[in-house]
């Protein structure tokens, strides 16, 4: 029995309606890539909720569009691929709605979900701090409930790397609720107004010039009781499933790809080596593509999201390497080849450190021991 890989007739003409639609919005950006990451544009945000391209998978009684994982894929695939400006709404739409649906209550959900899927509000994640990093078990921002029956929490700490920090609307917070649990308890999540009292943005210029970065102090910022999402001082169960959404996309392995397409372009008549390095290439997209489908359509194990963000990470990082390496001296002057090489770094540490996942993969699926 042969396997059919082609696609629905329904979705092909859906990809083929989100490829123009990210050609037309790449089409006068000086660098198309990561832009799931940098590309900040509150127009495209409100293009993409018009065409119901944000909560595409959610449930319709919570303002979603009750699609298929599968024409999500492909939406998303698409405007990755090409360099659509959608940092905006990517977090909310990525891992913020699926979180506030499964952890969220009903007030939760009628309160920010609608706005998300307008693309009227843009998200940023509170996770990371300057001595925390990827153990989220380290995290030191602490939640203190107000005994002076105003309902209120108060919130004293710092995070790092809290991309889009300085465009959001929201933050989701994870804070130490309880001091004295040990490490993994303790931890709460919080919705928080950026534009509380208390908060202060600084970006953080990293190594090509971009500011999406963002450090923000938060001084005894008020956040009331109904903010708190999930169960209080359960928050680690939930920051794991959080990760799942944030690890295991097709984000995760065609950020640069519009790079390596124009790299290709640029070859003129290869010799026998490159065109293997390009078969290698071509072939390791296809691996990390079938496994972020597994991730699509619910066919991986929970937690299989790290073994696809590591192998994915590491290919992102290859395909900058390879473009730059092909690109003569060009490559020694600031362009996008030049920036691109000075990003990869970044893909294996953001989202959780190589290092981290792959002590992940070695406990969990593998059963090696700690020592």
């Amino acid at each position: 029995m042969s396997l059919d890989f082609a696609l629905p007739t329904e979705v092909a003409e859906l990809r083929a309606e989100a490829r123009e639609v990210a050609a037309t919005a790449v089409a006068d950006l000086p660098v198309k890539e990561d832009s799931w990451m940098v590309g900040t544009s509150r127009e495209f945000s409100l293009e993409l909720a018009e065409r119901g391209w944000i909560g595409m998978t959610w449930p319709r009684e919570w303002g979603g569009h009750g699609r298929s994982p599968l024409e999500r894929f492909v939406v998303v695939e698409a405007l990755v691929s090409a360099g659509a400006p959608m940092a905006t709404s990517w977090f909310a739409d990525r891992q913020i709605g699926p979180t506030l649906l499964q952890f969220g209550t009903d007030e939760q959900r009628r309160r920010w979900l609608p706005e998300i899927v307008q693309g009227r509000s843009a998200w940023c994640i509170g996770m990371s701090e300057p001595d925390a990093g990827s153990d989220v078990a380290s995290i030191r921002t602490r939640a203190l409930e107000c005994r002076d029956g105003s309902g209120q929490w108060r919130i004293t700490g710092t995070k790092v790397w809290t991309s889009g920090a300085a465009e959001a609307d929201w933050c989701y917070l994870v804070a130490r609720t309880d001091p004295d649990a040990p490490p993994h308890a303790g931890l709460s999540e919080f919705v928080v107004d950026m534009r509380s009292a208390g908060i202060e943005v600084n970006r953080i210029t990293d190594a090509t010039g971009n500011e999406h970065f963002c450090e923000v102090h938060f001084d005894d910022v008020a956040v009331p009781a109904d903010n708190l999402v999930g169960r209080p001082n359960g928050s680690f169960s939930q920051v794991m499933r959080q990760m799942e959404h944030e690890r295991g996309g097709i984000d995760r392995l065609v950020s640069n790809r519009a790079l390596y397409a124009d790299a290709i372009a640029n070859l003129g008549d290869p010799t026998p080596l490159v065109r293997q390095e390009v078969a290698r290439l071509e072939s390791g997209y296809l691996l990390g593509r079938q496994m972020v489908m597994r991730e699509v359509m619910g066919q991986a194990p929970r937690g299989w999201s790290a073994i696809t963000k590591t192998y994915c990470t590491e290919f992102e990082q290859r395909v900058a390497e390879f473009c730059v390496a092909h690109a003569g001296p060009e490559a020694m002057l600031w362009n996008r080849l030049s920036r691109g090489i000075c990003y990869a770094p970044a893909y294996t540490i953001m989202g959780g450190t190589t290092q981290i996942l792959r002590n992940v993969i070695a406990e969990r699926y593998l059963g090696l021991p700690r020592d």
